[in-house]
């Protein structure tokens, strides 16, 4: 590729070809960095101000991890720890990830993780929780989307990505959802924690991931 241009992954897969104005590849990077990051607080600064979350009387529960991440995990609803700090994957499912990535030998700045519904006390409102979750992905164009649990399956499912295949509930399966990214389903962490064949499912299927990333090449 020449330093005239660059190729990005854009919604649903689709690519597209634009001037980087012969910037060295690291200044480039970190101009898609930045951009990433305030779209990101754009999306989040919407989302607290929603009036979801506002008659609910409590703050959202916003994403977490890097904003050019590699692999999406993405919950259904959050757990008391999550909703008391505000912030998906806190508490005792963000411990286990992180023990879980560091033995597979993945960084946790290859990671972001949200959650479908971010109000959970709010009004239902299934339409907006999908359309944050839709952006949220197009900004950060991912390589490999985690549904956890299948009422966050159903949620992946239900954006109408184009050219989006159906993701199945096979635990573990690598699975391509979109021409650009690919989708692996594992069980519910929240439901995995307290129970030790539940936590080997989880495994089974979370372990899968390290394979994958493996797989990926260095650049």
């Amino acid at each position: 590729m020449s330093s005239k241009t660059r190729r990005t992954r854009a919604a649903g897969g689709r690519t597209e070809v634009t001037a980087a104005s012969q910037m060295p590849a690291d200044e480039i990077q970190d101009a898609y960095l930045k951009r990433a990051i305030a779209e990101l607080a754009a999306l989040n600064d919407e989302i607290t101000a929603s009036s979801v979350c506002a008659e609910a009387g409590a703050l959202p529960v916003l994403s977490s991890g890097s904003p050019q991440a590699e692999i999406a995990l993405v919950k259904w609803a959050p757990s008391l720890a999550e909703r008391q700090e505000g912030v998906a994957f806190f508490g005792r499912a963000g411990t286990a990830i992180l023990k879980s990535v560091q033995r597979l030998g993945i960084e946790p700045l290859n990671l972001y993780g949200t959650l479908c519904v971010k109000c959970p006390e709010g009004a239902d409102a299934p339409d907006l929780y999908r359309d944050w979750l839709s952006r949220e992905l197009q900004i950060v164009c991912p390589k490999l989307v985690v549904p956890m649990g299948r009422q966050a399956l159903d949620a992946v499912n239900g954006l109408g990505y184009p050219l989006a295949e159906p993701i199945t509930d096979d635990p573990g399966a690598r699975q391509r959802w979109t021409p650009a990214i690919e989708a692996i389903y594992v069980p519910d962490i929240d439901e995995s924690l307290d129970e030790q064949g539940a936590k080997r499912r989880f495994w089974e299927a979370f372990r899968q991931i390290g394979e994958w990333h493996a797989e990926q090449p260095p650049y």
